[in-house]
């Protein structure tokens, strides 16, 4: 099999396509497979699994990648494989859940905040700034709202939700007025750690819905 080619700049990124038609419901075939396309921007790298079915973007030839015998049944998140595609130094980021939900539009909810000073010392906002592009910052007492340009170019949304808000329904109302920030029908997609249950809830309760996993890299290879 060809490696695959590497994308034109102005060309969308071919993962895009597979997780918008996943945000419509039409998610690849329960084959077992790994499919290898181009890295992502920033020298980052991804695993995305689906249903039965395995995607992974990166700088390696699709050869080598099969070499090391990945499957869409789990295998493509395997610790040694993820190791192996980030060399022994490279970064290897959390098994994420991917969860999808639709704008509302209408009258934002939320105000821009980009002009905070603070926002530098926020986790979350850096961490957005390392991975992803034009990061946008929203909030109120309730938290911040993060939106970017995220993963093959998808629109992303991450909170940070205010502690005095917990058990309150903050992180909740926080993420239904976020999705005022996005066009009515448009997808928003968010990565969220299985173990952070009470973030989980929260999304899975303002109608967003899992559609696979992931895991970002940032190689460092020989």
């Amino acid at each position: 099999m060809p490696d695959a080619p590497r994308n034109a700049p102005h060309l969308p990124h071919p993962l895009l396509r597979l997780l918008l038609d996943a945000a419509d419901g039409h998610f690849p075939p329960v084959d077992g497979t790994v499919a290898v396309v181009p890295a992502l921007g920033r020298g980052l790298e991804v695993a995305t699994a689906f249903t039965g079915h395995a995607v992974i973007a990166t700088g390696l030839p699709d050869a080598e990648v099969q070499a090391q015998g990945p499957d869409g049944f789990g295998g493509s998140m395997a610790p040694d494989f993820l190791r192996w595609i980030a060399g022994p130094r490279g970064w290897v980021g959390s098994i994420d859940n991917v969860l999808v939900a639709r704008g509302t539009g209408g009258s934002p909810q939320l105000p821009l905040l980009d002009q905070r000073s603070d926002l530098a010392d926020v986790h979350r906002v850096r961490y957005a700034r390392e991975v992803r592009d034009d990061v946008r910052v929203h909030g109120d007492k309730r938290g911040l709202v993060i939106l970017a340009s995220g993963v093959a170019g998808r629109r992303e949304l991450s909170i940070e939700a205010a502690p005095e808000g917990h058990g309150r329904g903050w992180g909740r109302s926080l993420l239904a007025d976020a999705l005022t920030l996005v066009p009515a029908g448009k997808p928003v997609f968010a990565a969220v750690a299985p173990g952070n249950a009470r973030s989980l809830r929260a999304f899975l309760a303002t109608a967003f819905v899992p559609i696979g996993s992931e895991v970002l890299i940032r190689p460092q290879r020989p």
